[in-house]
């Protein structure tokens, strides 16, 4: 009788219920993992090109003649254009993999759909960067026009190279997401002020300056801020 009355106040400690499933990782989406692969093996073919340009890079960057030396050599510009086309696709990857562009509408999107719409709103500045370059092409010396719009190119890699270097940097030291973002969001600025200098004075050889400041603001701060505000707002 005693044992009985003993099992039978005895209370149940565990929860009757099973144990919501903990939140998944968000895994590495296959697509960004074909663009890893394929983004290696293109910096390995161009790996000759960007040995071929790198000279020039540091002279582009501490005075305005250093994008006219890389013009003039028809081998050095295509080599240049073609390591500005390899760095896109770790541009894109960074972009996705940091949230450097991160609007609200974008969150709770599959992985798959997040990167693609990164590219496509870096596609798109890009798109609308070169189209306004089209549109505002002026009728005369228009070469030094067209170095200040590929010195964007230069000035790319230069910001790809330092954003590499300083992910790699900051993963050794086992640095949060947070931390690397506001790193590479610091640096960006740094170099496109850097690169707005440079433009501005190959720009000011041709025009006045008047003219200058509204071909930067036309030409850079408007795509610009357009996607800082899509980046924001939306």
């Amino acid at each position: 009788m005693l044992q009985e009355e003993v099992f039978r106040s005895g209370r149940l400690l565990l929860p009757d219920t099973p144990p919501e499933a903990a939140a998944p990782v968000e895994s590495v989406p296959l697509a960004g993992t074909i663009l890893v692969v394929v983004t290696i093996l293109l910096f390995l073919l161009a790996i000759r090109s960007f040995l071929n340009v790198l000279p020039y890079l540091r002279d582009s960057i501490s005075r305005a003649r250093g994008s006219a030396a890389l013009e003039n050599s028809v081998k050095v510009s295509r080599d240049r254009n073609l390591v500005a086309a390899v760095f896109l696709l770790p541009t894109i990857l960074l972009a996705f993999r940091y949230r450097l562009y991160d609007p609200a509408f974008l969150q709770g999107w599959e992985p798959d759909f997040r990167l693609l719409a990164v590219a496509g709103a870096f596609v798109g500045f890009l798109l609308l960067r070169y189209l306004l370059y089209r549109w505002l092409r002026p009728r005369r010396r228009y070469d030094e026009y067209q170095m200040a719009y590929r010195s964007g190119y230069t000035f790319f890699i230069l910001l790809m190279l330092l954003a590499l270097v300083t992910v790699g940097v900051l993963y050794v030291v086992g640095a949060d997401d947070l931390m690397v973002k506001r790193f590479l969001l610091v640096e960006t600025g740094v170099v496109y002020l850097v690169y707005l200098l440079r433009k501005g004075q190959i720009l000011s050889v041709s025009c006045k300056p008047l003219t200058t400041f509204l071909y930067l603001c036309a030409l850079e701060l408007l795509p610009a801020g357009l996607l800082a505000v899509s980046a924001t707002i939306l």
